[in-house]
């Protein structure tokens, strides 16, 4: 079982940066996949950006502006997020993917204004 915390959300406006956080409740190490994902009202759950030991991906979107990073001494995954926009807002959720199993987060609210 993996347990995945996030947190950093909150209101920013068009142009400004957050930086979201997912604490793991295991190594880091262990975990084959991670990412983030968002949510806006009235659309599906989309993917944001990934991390895996081969590398980081990002959807179209985001790139440039996002930046995913891992910190193995703190079992934490980051998001830095600049040049947030409008379109950006939406929850955020942490996903771990090890094995055959696949976990999320609560969720962290993301809200970018105009």
């Amino acid at each position: 079982q993996v347990q995945l915390v996030e947190s950093g959300g909150g209101w920013v406006q068009a142009g400004g940066s957050l930086r979201l956080s997912c604490a793991v409740s295991r190594t880091i190490f262990s975990i084959n996949y991670m990412g983030w994902y968002r949510q806006a009202p009235g659309k599906e759950r989309e993917l944001v950006a990934t991390i895996t030991s081969g590398g980081t991906n990002y959807a179209d979107s985001v790139k440039g502006r996002f930046t995913i990073s891992r910190d193995t001494a703190k079992n934490t995954v980051y998001l830095q997020m600049n040049s947030l926009k409008p379109e950006d807002t939406a929850v955020y959720y942490c996903n771990a993917v090890q094995g055959l199993y696949g976990y999320w987060g609560q969720g962290t609210q993301v809200t970018v204004s105009s």
